[in-house]
This record gives C-alpha cells, structure tokens and sequence, in this order.
C-alpha cells in the first residue's frame, strides 16, 4: 500500500465491500477497525484493505477466528452486536482514539422511542451505531443512508432522518449535526447517486474551532452551481463543474474490445488509480471484467430496450403481467408505437421489424413482468447503480453489465477486486451478499474521498 501521512484515525462500521474505507484511506485516514456481518462482502473489505486473501481455506479459517483476533487484525466479519457485548474489546478501541466513526446502519423503522418492530433486528442497528460513537467518543460521526430514508412512515413518527440527527446530537458528549445530501456525481464519479449524511462534530471540539451547523438540509451541485459562502463547515466540498461529468462511455469505453462504438481510452481508469491508495492487484487482466451470458431470447430483448431508447418507447411497454396479452394490453401498445420509425433497428443495425405488426408481435412475444430494467446512455452518466445484475441494459451491446463496469461508475479502480461469487437469486438474497450486490451497495469512493478530506481539514 502506497505510504501516506494519517490525517485521522477511523472505525468503518457496516462497512461492506470497503467504498466508504478507500476513500477516507486515501485521504490520509488510518483504519482502526471495520465491521461488516457478510462473510462475502468482508473478504472483499479484507483483500483489498488490509491482505490479499488467495485461498479459500485462509478466509475460512480467518472467520473461524475469535472476535479478539479480527479486532486486531482489523475487520470484524460478525454482527456488530458481538462486538458491543464485549467491554475489554470495546475499551480497547475507545483507548485507541478514533478521530471519527463512520457507517451506514439500515434504518427501516427507526424511532427515537425504539418501539417499532422490536423483533426485527434491523431496527436494532442504528442504536447499536450510536451505542459505539457513545462508548468510543469520536471527535466525528458520518451515517450515510439512501434518500428514501427521509420519507415518514404511516404510523406517524415522522421523519426517520430527523429523529436520527437528534439522537446523534444527543450521543455521548453531544454533537454538533450537518444534514447533507449528497450527489457523487457532484465530486467526480459517472454516475447520479444521490445520498442522504448525518455528519457531527463532536460539541466541544465544534466549540472550540467555531464550526456551526445550518440545523437545515443542505443539497451538494456542481462547483461553479454553488456559493463557496454558503456551504456549510461540515459538508463535503464538490469537485466537479457543471458540463465536466463523466459519462457512460468515458467510464468503461477502453473495455469494448471490438466494438465500433467503443471509446479511446479516456484516462479514466488511471485518474481511478491515481486517486485511491490500497492493496496492489497481483493478478493479470482487469478482475471482474467478465461479461454476462444470456439466452438468445433475452438477448433480443435487450436490443428491443435498445431499440426502445432510440425511439423514445417508453421501455415499460414490455412489461406485460398478464400470461396472455388481452385486448386493453394490446391497445396500449399500440398507442406507445406511435410515431415509431420503420423498419425498427437494433443498436447493431440488425433489423427488428419491418412494420407495426411485426413490431407488435414481437413485443407480446417478448413481454416481461419485471419493469425496472433501463438502456444506459453511452453519452451520459449512469443511473444510480443497484445491486441487481441485470437493472441496466449496455448501450449497444445485447447484455447487461459486467461487475467491472458497474465498479467503474462507482468510482473503484480496476487493482480493486470484488471476492465470492458474482451473483445470486431466490432465497438467497436475504443473506448472501455477491460481487453485483457488493459495488450496488457501496458508497462512492469519489464522496468517500470527499468525505475523508473534510474530516482531515476539520480534525487538523
């Protein structure tokens, strides 16, 4: 790992994958110690952030091993709660000094009366987040959440965001508390993601370095958007002017190996490189870069989605619940046909149908229950990325996107090499955590690094 002068010291909680952790290591951020419950996702943490992990009996036997030895070797892959229970363990990092503590919790349900849905544990965690910030006394706390975490619930606690901000402001010694959201398009990163930070500053050391909080949500823009007087003094500062986004193609142009569309090499992947510090990849190649295999059925429905875009079809138009199309389904079609240009082509030139009969066939033929799936634009920014492999169709090729590729919008370098196996469905879900769910679920390390330059900026 490339030597670095530590700016702070942190605790990365809920850490996944490791996007929150390479960002804030970068600038200049020194991990005490990083919890993550999935075995999945925590090899992946492991291997990039602090040893390569080359056989599978070595991980197996690292999360066979007492909590006291992940602890000090620097990633707990267990419940946070196990950590919690153990006073000698959680004395020993309050004595390490973290500078901040950071994490994002699941905070479906959460109230400040605690009484919602006690059963479900989920609801448990971001007390159990506040519970460390109590017993470590961090000087700074970043949680980080989805934007759906500011909607009320029906019972009528109100808003789950805000009463999360009063109990960090009433945590320990007290803090004081930013409400920031954030967009990584706004700090350098391919990709619309927009996310909601708690960001506090321990009371004492707010008093003394005269930082404030503006007690009302602040929206990140692009650079030349805002007025520097205006932003607050804890929020992460954007990077990025207005017309110099990155876009779809820039981000994975140099990995269309024999496409015509593909883009020269941007530079993009050496700007990734250059900008976060971690393990060194010794493999050969690029990781993860293995492109999906679909039947030939769904590949023609990718280039109908592709053809869909072209047109301005809105791409729900596939999606048709009912097993056989009735009259209503049939009419609606048509009328989203309309205006449609013949003969239809896909991306590749290849043509799909020569009138609106045949177009029309071919939709009922190859009509879908699930609605979500989208065609990325080649000259734009990505959508928010997901955890589900086969959301977002390429712009011109009949597939969905490779782990690789989805990483590059998120901003990891391509020496970054996601662990376990790629994908997973049914059942499965509800415990195991693939590579698609592992960069899906990651925080931009583009906002990381933004995140941890503020820290290094307020904390020094």
């Amino acid at each position: 790992m490339t030597k670095k002068t530590t700016a702070f010291k942190y605790i990365d909680l809920f850490a996944g994958c490791g996007g929150l952790s390479l960002g804030l290591e970068s600038a200049g951020g020194q991990l005490i110690v990083a919890v993550e419950r999935s075995p999945m996702a925590g090899e992946t943490f492991y291997h990039n952030l602090i040893e390569r992990v080359d056989k599978k009996e070595d991980w197996d036997t690292y999360l066979s091993s007492p909590i006291e030895m992940q602890v000090k070797n620097g990633l707990v892959v267990k419940e946070l709660g196990e950590l919690l229970k153990s006073k000698t363990l959680m004395s020993k990092l309050k004595t390490a000094g973290p500078d901040l503590v950071v994490g994002g919790p699941p905070c479906q349900g959460f109230s400040l009366a605690g009484r919602r849905n006690k059963e479900d544990l989920r609801n448990q965690l971001p007390w159990q987040f506040l519970q460390v910030v109590e017993d470590t006394s961090p000087k700074m706390v970043v949680i980080e959440n989805v934007v759906g975490m500011r909607h009320k619930f029906d019972s009528g606690e109100g808003d789950v965001f805000k009463q999360l901000q009063r109990a960090l402001e009433e945590t320990g010694k007290g803090y004081v508390v930013q409400a920031v959201e954030v967009n990584a398009l706004h700090y350098g990163a391919p990709q619309h993601r927009p996310r909601l930070m708690i960001i506090g500053l321990r009371k004492d050391m707010a008093k003394k370095n005269k930082i404030t909080s503006t007690e009302v949500l602040w929206r990140s823009s692009f650079l030349d958007q805002l007025d520097p007087s205006k932003i607050p003094d804890l929020a992460p500062i954007p990077t990025v002017k207005s017309g110099n986004t990155r876009t779809v193609g820039e981000a994975i142009g140099d990995l269309q190996a024999g496409v015509k569309k593909s883009a020269k090499d941007t530079g993009f992947s050496k700007d990734l490189k250059s900008l976060f510090h971690h393990l060194p990849y010794s493999g050969s190649g690029i990781p993860n870069q293995v492109e999906r295999v679909h039947t030939s059925k769904t590949q023609l429905r990718f280039s109908l989605y592709q053809m869909f875009k072209a047109q301005s079809i809105d791409p729900r138009t596939l999606g048709i619940p009912s097993e056989r199309v009735t009259k209503a389904e049939l009419a609606k079609i048509k009328e989203a046909l309309v205006g449609v240009k013949y003969p239809a082509k896909s991306a590749d030139g290849r043509v799909l149908a020569g009138d609106e009969n045949d177009l029309m066939k071919l939709i009922v033929d190859l009509k879908t229950k699930k609605h979500s799936q989208r065609v990325l634009e080649w000259a734009e920014p990505a959508r928010t990325v997901l955890t589900v492999a086969d959301d977002y169709v390429h712009p011109f090729a009949a597939r969905t996107f490779t782990v690789r590729e989805l990483a590059r919008f998120q901003g990891f370098p391509d020496t970054f090499e996601f662990k376990a196996k790629e994908t997973t469905g049914g059942l499965n879900r509800r415990n195991e955590v693939p590579q698609y769910s592992q960069v899906g679920n990651a925080v931009s390390p583009f906002l990381a690094l933004a995140v941890g330059k503020l820290a290094s900026k307020v904390l020094n």
